[in-house]
């Protein structure tokens, strides 16, 4: 973009080339030279020509110079094709708008902001972020993190192990099938999700981050995930071979899945360390908020199940953390069923994933009465959509791709889910709404897992109207919703197939 036309002038120059609001609500359309293009609504609205199945030169040539003789277009080119279309396009409404200002708000919403670093963990960043704050309340604590790798070393291994479970159960399919190729896809990907959290801490418990931090190789985890993967898709065509030659492979084949678990977990302890055993004592020790020295001994499966003892539950406002479940919007299925999804999990034995699907009223209900109960909130969203993380910004008018092309996007978030558009890309954490004089929200409070050199020292701030379109998931105390939903978790669980959209590991 040339240095003699700011950024902020182009897009008030766009804006000013004839611009119509039309009935539709929040919706700017920029009128062309052009004639109106728009998609009809009926098939008797079209205009009659042949379908051309090839692309012609001629008509590309035509379409060039109809886009150059609108002076809005040739703007827009000036400003757009020389720099990221997102910085020129940001609108400043939303910027003024999404502010760190909050009339809910959890007084003790859990620090350092955490850092991720180069690696996919961010569900166990959010979850421990959750978790930490129960602790944080039980032992009077300023600051406090939770050892992410921790979990991310027994998730590897116990991923390791699922993969190959799930390939000896599935030698009877094609290799070439969509489901064979689906768990071949990603054996131990760095995401995950509550559910699977949960079987982590209930098998392993929990570890402060001080005896057990973070190696090089959690912090940059793709040439560790890469390996692994290499070997299990090796070791999973091994298995189908030896599995196709036996009439019983389960009876005879534990020495060669010994073996091959045996190698991942040799992998793991050399790349990120050996953990804490999860039955030994270990010994923390810590200051309080009040600078009084602390001192700990117990085992990581202790000091998880502690958490639900008496007196943490007093001291976590009630809360029990572990009796957490999942409330998803997924608006292609009905709402009221509990979703799962096949073959997707962690742990063998312990529980898959389970989702309560809803209306996004409902799931914000419980939201903010969590908020005001003071405490945070796990949440699953499509991170990239509509966000800067510059800013800290997540909302829908931020970026106004419509008025930089002239061109209209209109999926709803089934149809995004639909059509690959969106899913669960990334965990984080809410720890505060503001809501307006009818207690609706209008924005809420983000803790994130990049570091404090994003957004506001770490924390994000994501509009109302984007949680309504980019947020699927949001795990919630079973207090705060009705006990009509409470047993939806009774029932029956709709599968959905691996590679549905709601199977996405944020």
């Amino acid at each position: 973009m040339p240095e003699s036309v700011p950024g902020d002038k182009l897009v008030e120059g766009l804006g000013a080339l004839d611009v119509q609001t039309p009935t539709e609500k929040d919706y700017v359309y920029v009128k062309s030279d052009m004639e109106t293009r728009r998609t009809p609504d009926s098939v008797n609205e079209l205009p009659s020509k042949a379908w051309e199945p090839t692309l012609s030169l001629s008509t590309a040539q035509q379409w060039e110079k109809e886009v150059l003789q609108d002076p809005k277009n040739r703007l827009a080119l000036s400003a757009l094709s020389g720099t990221d279309p997102k910085q020129v396009l940001t609108q400043r409404s939303a910027t003024i708008a999404d502010t760190q200002n909050f009339n809910i708000k959890i007084k003790l919403e859990g620090a350092p902001i955490t850092n991720q670093r180069s690696s996919g963990r961010c569900w166990l960043f959010a979850a421990t972020n959750v978790f930490r704050v129960a602790i944080m309340r039980r032992y009077n604590l300023k600051e406090f993190e939770l050892s992410q790798s921790y979990l991310f070393f027994w998730d590897k291994l116990e991923k390791a192990n699922h993969f190959l479970e799930q390939i000896l159960d599935t030698t009877d399919e094609d290799l070439d099938g969509r489901l064979v190729q689906t768990l071949m896809a990603s054996p131990v990907g760095d995401g995950g999700q509550w559910d699977m959290v949960a079987n982590l801490v209930e098998k392993y418990g929990l570890v402060p981050q001080t005896l057990y931090p973070d190696s090089h190789n959690a912090m940059n985890s793709s040439t560790m995930s890469s390996l692994i993967t290499t070997k299990l898709r090796e070791n999973a065509l091994e298995l189908r071979r030896l599995a196709n030659k036996i009439t019983n492979p389960r009876s005879t084949l534990g020495s060669v899945k010994d073996k091959m678990m045996q190698e991942i977990h040799r992998i793991l302890t050399i790349m990120l360390g050996p953990p804490p055993n999860p039955n030994k004592d270990m010994i923390w020790e810590y200051y309080d908020k009040d600078d009084n020295f602390g001192s700990l001994t117990t085992s990581p499966l202790n000091f998880a199940g502690e958490l639900s003892s008496e007196a943490s539950v007093e001291a976590n406002r009630g809360a029990d953390v572990h009796e957490l479940f999942s409330l998803v919007n997924d608006p292609r299925n009905t709402y009221g069923d509990l979703l799962s999804v096949s073959r997707l999990g962690n742990v063998i034995g312990m529980r898959g994933v389970r989702y309560v699907n809803v209306d996004m009223d409902t799931m914000k209900v419980a939201c903010i009465a969590m908020l005001k109960a003071e405490l945070p909130i796990f949440f699953g969203s499509d991170v990239g959509k509509f966000s800067d993380s510059k800013t800290g910004i997540m909302d829908t008018g931020l970026i106004d791709y419509e008025l930089g092309f002239n061109i209209r996007l209109g999926l709803t978030k089934a149809q995004r889910l639909k059509t690959g558009e969106s899913a669960m890309t990334h965990a984080m954490v809410l720890t505060a709404v503001h809501v307006d004089g009818d207690g609706k929200p209008v924005r809420w409070r983000v803790q994130n897992s990049w570091g404090e050199g994003v957004g506001t020292k770490g924390w994000f701030v994501m509009s109302d109207a984007w949680l309504d379109e980019f947020v699927y998931q949001a795990v919630v105390d079973p207090k705060f919703v009705s006990k009509e939903i409470r047993n939806v978790l009774k029932k029956e669980p709709k599968m959905l197939p691996l590679w549905d959209p709601m199977g996405a590991l944020a």
